[in-house]
């Protein structure tokens, strides 16, 4: 196996593995992301994500196969980004390439992410490619990193 990463737009089928995804239990615990049942997870894809035109979502392959997704959206005027990959592509280095290609499409800065703070690995990826963190905030009762990508430091290439 190459590891060749891509990035392409996402198919209605691709729903079904994003969903399998979302509900790993290890990838749960990690993310701290409580996952939607099937009808909420199809429905917030297919009009939240998916129907939504100011959204960029891309779909990360590996050697041609399904691992995962990328996706910017607005949020009370700040543009976020989220990813999300299959267990059996951690740790291979495929989310930082699959990042660099995703932040060299998505061009609005500055782009904010929050994962969970104790996702260590995400955020580590983040500030390897150049976010800075700013501070924490909650949801609910847990917290998160939140980090910024500012228009100089992704001019820099950090």
């Amino acid at each position: 196996m190459s590891d060749h990463v891509r990035l392409r737009d996402v198919e209605p089928v691709d729903l079904e593995e994003f969903f399998a995804q979302e509900h790993d239990p290890e990838a749960v615990e990690r993310s701290n992301f409580v996952p939607r049942e099937r009808e909420a997870f199809m429905t917030h894809w297919t009009t939240k994500v998916l129907g939504d035109p100011a959204n960029f979502v891309q779909a990360i392959t590996v050697d041609g196969e399904l691992a995962g997704n990328a996706v910017a959206w607005w949020d009370e005027g700040r543009r976020f980004i989220g990813y999300w990959l299959g267990r059996r592509y951690w740790g291979r280095g495929i989310g930082t390439r699959a990042l660099a290609l995703f932040l060299e499409r998505e061009k609005v800065r500055p782009l904010h992410a929050d994962p969970f703070v104790g996702n260590t690995g995400s955020v580590r990826m983040l500030e390897k490619h150049g976010f800075r963190r700013t501070g924490t905030v909650r949801y609910g009762g847990n917290e998160h990193v939140m980090l910024v990508l500012d228009e100089n430091r992704a001019q820099e290439g950090v």
